[in-house]
């Protein structure tokens, strides 16, 4: 039998980008609840957050597409990972987002395979992909609005299946240091560089987000071929986790491509200098906070993304 899972209405405000992994962790609900209906939903002013939060099915009989830019945008022919499978399982099942487009579904499906011959892992644990039709999203991300990135824990999948309630509330295992300069000696291992260099090596990924201390720890430990290290970025956040952004898939001819990463490995001391900063680290409270910036509302998003809102 197939659970139409819906999103739980979260109130919490958007993370800081220095949250953002904080934010991942946060608990899902065994009970998750609707969305209230919304007022007027054709207010031009309204957050488009909203209409594609409270869309809890794919686009039905449509070729899959990728529409927009990565973080402005929405998806089409969108397919469920199921979620459970010989090498995975997702969580956080009631925030409804394990949706992407079929490329990505299928590299998830190859990569979780790799994680058990590359790193001897059970499989992977699945963390937010995209929501049923893309979009924005009312709390966490701002990209992962096209069906072409996914977040994976860095927990290796338990060699058993997770209770529902397991799924929603234990947490990933925190990989960096309490001083946020280097990796946790105590819980990061070879086996995590195995499976993120996996990833990496497939043809079809474009970037990985990691935290900066965890692409510090891959420049350090890598061995032979290192060319896929221009791929790993470091990024606010993912210390319990790391990105997979993949390419536009052929096909999507309204996809907006990501310019490639530069050559080299970005491992030296100047390419990491910024993100070991004291101003990143240890970020002092603006004295004027900044106005927050608008949400996305739906004239900002593709022209295309208004039809696959209103599709059945």
């Amino acid at each position: 039998m197939t659970v139409r899972l819906i999103p739980l209405l979260l109130t919490l405000p958007f993370a800081a980008l220095i949250g953002a992994g904080a934010l991942a962790q946060d608990k899902g609900s065994v009970d998750p609840k609707p969305l209230p209906p919304l007022s007027n939903p054709a207010d031009p002013t309204l957050a488009a957050r909203e209409l594609f939060g409270r869309k809890t099915t794919p686009v039905a009989a449509r070729p899959a597409q990728t529409i927009g830019f990565y973080a402005k945008g929405c998806l089409a022919g969108g397919e469920a990972l199921p979620i459970n499978g010989e090498a995975w399982q997702v969580m956080r099942l009631s925030r409804n987002r394990n949706y992407a487009h079929p490329a990505m579904v299928a590299l998830l499906k190859r990569l979780a395979q790799d994680a058990q011959q590359a790193a001897g892992w059970p499989g992977l644990l699945i963390g937010d992909m995209s929501q049923p039709r893309g979009g924005p999203m009312i709390t966490g991300h701002a990209s992962h609005q096209i069906g072409l990135d996914a977040d994976i824990w860095l927990t290796p999948m338990p060699n058993r299946m997770l209770s529902r309630n397991e799924r929603e509330e234990m947490s990933a295992v925190m990989m960096v240091r309490p001083d946020r300069l280097d990796i946790d000696p105590r819980v990061w291992t070879p086996s995590h560089l195995a499976v993120i260099r996996a990833a990496a090596q497939q043809p079809q990924v474009e970037r990985i987000f990691v935290n900066a201390a965890i692409k510090k720890a891959l420049c350090r430990e890598a061995k032979g071929d290192r060319s896929w290290l221009s791929k790993v970025r470091p990024m606010y956040g993912h210390d319990y986790h790391f990105h997979v952004r993949i390419k536009c898939p052929p096909g999507s001819t309204e996809c907006e491509a990501q310019p490639p990463p530069t050559e080299g490995e970005a491992c030296a001391a100047a390419d990491l200098a910024y993100w070991f900063s004291d101003a990143v680290l240890h970020p002092k409270p603006p004295v004027t906070p900044p106005k927050p910036k608008p949400p996305l509302t739906l004239a900002d998003l593709p022209p295309a993304c208004r039809d696959v809102l209103a599709a059945p």
